[in-house]
């Protein structure tokens, strides 16, 4: 009868339910320990000292905020470049005691707001007593509480821009990208990084993609275009207007080559960067050329520089 019925079914369902917790079983995952690493981010290019900023890796499940980011920073540690024949030990300046008239351009390395800055204790290293050069190889050491890390970099020649020029984007008559004719040279393997500032600007920035290689152009002559990324960093511009240089502008272009391995480091991390979240992101490991533990990147930049006004 239907009673039955109803009954047996209900029987059936907790039946079910029963076996299915009889069958759980509690698996235990062991999770690595966490420990510190030295990262390294270190660079020299043509003409300029080497810059080199130590931190700490933080841990995955640390809190992250301010006060995290400032104990990041590494003081204390011995840091030397060699260019095979001179040897330099690089000077650990800090925040809270700036030379003056540097404070603006530690502000935009940093990140930070100027009054903000100089009542923190930030520390870099810097060389006083060597500056790149064409053609050499450069080798970073770093001795920090008893650990050594080393690594090598070269600065190679650079690559002249053939031409750069600007023309208005789609519907627009004042505004557009700024173009660039580059000739790649014919051996394969050529690694270059693409900054840009406005006139009168201290700093130079970075493109959405600014690092590329001649994997699908090696020994070509091609046209390329890249976008304003300083029209992003107006809270009240018109978003229409973002990504594009107006006409009238002073572009100053700085097109750096770079080594290979310094390439597959910046490639790797920001592919990681630019899929942050993204569950369907393949998980990747950023390289590093830095021996002894530590991780980051120890890179010779070769820079370009060609001025574009946009008319």
């Amino acid at each position: 009868n239907m009673e039955f019925r109803i009954l047996r079914k209900l029987i059936i369902g907790v039946s079910l339910l029963l076996g299915a917790a009889s069958c759980t079983k509690e698996v235990q995952i062991d999770i690595p320990g966490y420990k510190d690493q030295i990262v390294i981010d270190g660079s020299i290019e043509t003409g300029q000292p080497a810059i080199v900023l130590l931190s700490k890796t933080n841990n995955v499940y640390s809190p992250t905020n301010f006060q995290a980011y400032l104990e990041g920073f590494v003081s204390g540690a011995t840091v030397t470049i060699s260019n095979g024949v001179e040897t330099d030990t690089l000077t650990e300046i800090c925040s809270d005691n700036l030379p003056p008239g540097t404070e603006e351009i530690a502000a935009a390395f940093f990140g930070l707001p100027v009054d903000v800055l100089v009542n923190l204790h930030l520390c870099a290293y810097i060389s006083f007593g060597m500056v790149g050069e064409i053609g050499k190889t450069y080798s970073l050491k770093v001795i920090h509480n008893g650990s050594e890390f080393t690594a090598s970099t070269n600065i190679f020649n650079p690559t002249p821009l053939d031409s750069l020029y600007w023309k208005p984007e789609g519907s627009f008559l004042d505004r557009g990208f700024s173009w660039v004719k580059l000739s790649d040279p014919a051996q394969s393997g050529d690694s270059y990084a693409w900054q840009v500032k406005l006139a009168g600007m201290p700093n130079f920035k970075r493109t959405f993609n600014p690092f590329f290689n001649d994997k699908f152009f090696n020994g070509q002559t091609f046209d390329f275009a890249y976008e304003n990324p300083m029209s992003f960093d107006d809270p009240n511009g018109d978003p229409a207007y973002r990504g594009y240089y107006k006409l009238g502008d002073t572009i100053i272009v700085k097109l750096s080559k770079i080594g290979k391995r310094e390439y597959n480091f910046f490639e790797k991390k920001y592919n990681q960067m630019y899929s942050g979240g993204n569950p369907f992101a393949t998980p990747t490991n950023v390289p590093t050329n830095i021996q002894g533990g530590a991780i980051g990147i120890w890179v010779g930049y070769s820079p370009w520089f060609d001025t574009l006004v946009c008319q």
